[in-house]
């Protein structure tokens, strides 16, 4: 049945995440959160198969129990991105309405197993007006984490362009659609209230997500961290004019910086590093990266990353354009010029020529 498979995968990812070694934020928080699905799809069941008059003590602590899922997606997601708060304090008023829930069924959990039973088989009589405002704060709750998480997303997207060369395994693309389909399982509760429905989703969600999150490597690095948190604190609030308003970094200084970037990326080929970040080059220019990234956004009109995936596309071209070269599949010769996998490659080179690389190719060969 589905969901021993999904409380099986639940707990597995758990014992992985509990088992690595280096924990970051995001795999605590992902071990905290595969271990309420996991209780959650349990107590479901339970109740589902009627099995749960058996033990009547489980009897309701399912039912504050979603307002948790919004939050530990947020909360993966913001640590992921290195935009969870940093006030832990500020943090944990987000699990103020679920541990309000828990406290107001206190009076509930204090019952007897018989009383807990009757109150159940009253249809929750005098809880009535607990049930409604529950239920409405689970659905708010649902779909405006789902919506925040993914306004996080798209931050982190245009923050990784600013420092990176690479981005395919960092751009948490999967981790968008899974919150899309975190969003469509809301919709199915709010539409249908289907629990069968709504828990085979969850279920195939925990799948998802435990599998590609245990996978998931660190985004940024201790080298990475103070540019990002300067350039999400600058993209928040400020146009790129008022960003560098108070820089150090003077008309002089910034176009011999520039005149050394552009020596060193032509001379030394270092685009052709697939690995290549903004942390990397500012170490070669020892210049500090705020600054580098300002010059190369000012000069250049671009972010890093389309920055040096420029140098890469001339380079192929250059280089397709060799006879000794036409023994080289198109692919080699991408990874020769610095991109990482075929998919950034076709749709990099697409969106700068106009053209996929083949078409480029026979093109160029004529």
């Amino acid at each position: 049945m589905i969901y021993f498979g999904g409380i099986s995968i639940a707990l597995f990812i758990s014992a992985l995440l509990l088992n690595k070694r280096s924990k970051s934020k995001s795999d605590i928080f992902l071990f905290i959160w595969m271990l309420l699905m996991a209780v959650h799809l349990f107590l479901f069941y339970i109740d589902h198969t009627g099995q749960i008059y058996n033990w009547p003590h489980l009897l309701a602590i399912e039912t504050p129990l979603p307002l948790f899922h919004g939050v530990f997606l947020y909360f993966y997601v913001s640590s992921v991105t290195n935009q969870f708060p940093k006030n832990n304090w500020m943090a944990a008023l987000h699990l103020l309405p679920a541990i309000f829930g828990y406290t107001y069924l206190t009076n509930f959990f204090l019952l007897s197993g018989a009383q807990k039973i009757e109150v159940f088989g009253n249809r929750g009589e005098e809880y009535e007006t607990f049930r409604i405002f529950g239920l409405a704060l689970i659905f708010i709750s649902g779909i405006a984490y789902v919506f925040w998480s993914n306004i996080l997303l798209i931050k982190h997207r245009k923050n990784i362009r600013d420092q990176f060369s690479d981005i395919e395994e960092i751009n948490l693309k999967w981790l968008q659609f899974l919150t899309y389909g975190l969003g469509g399982i809301w919709s199915v509760v709010i539409l249908t209230n289907n629990d069968t429905y709504i828990f085979i989703g969850v279920s195939v969600f925990v799948i998802l997500i435990g599998f590609f999150g245990v996978q998931q490597r660190v985004v940024f690095n201790s080298k990475t961290l103070v540019l990002d948190e300067v350039n999400m604190k600058s993209s928040e609030t400020k146009t790129k004019k008022e960003k560098y308003a108070k820089s150090g970094l003077t008309d002089k200084l910034a176009e011999d910086l520039y005149k050394n970037l552009m020596k060193l990326m032509i001379e030394e080929g270092l685009y052709k590093d697939s690995t290549l970040s903004l942390n990397d080059l500012a170490s070669k220019l020892d210049v500090h990266p705020n600054y580098l990234s300002q010059t190369i956004n000012e000069k250049e009109r671009k972010n890093f990353y389309d920055f040096v995936n420029t140098f890469r596309v001339e380079e192929f071209k250059r280089l397709v354009k060799i006879n000794n070269n036409q023994q080289f599949t198109l692919l080699a010769l991408a990874y020769d010029c610095g991109f990482n996998s075929k998919s950034s490659f076709n749709r990099y080179f697409k969106k700068r020529t106009g053209k996929t690389p083949s078409q480029y190719a026979k093109s160029a060969i004529k």
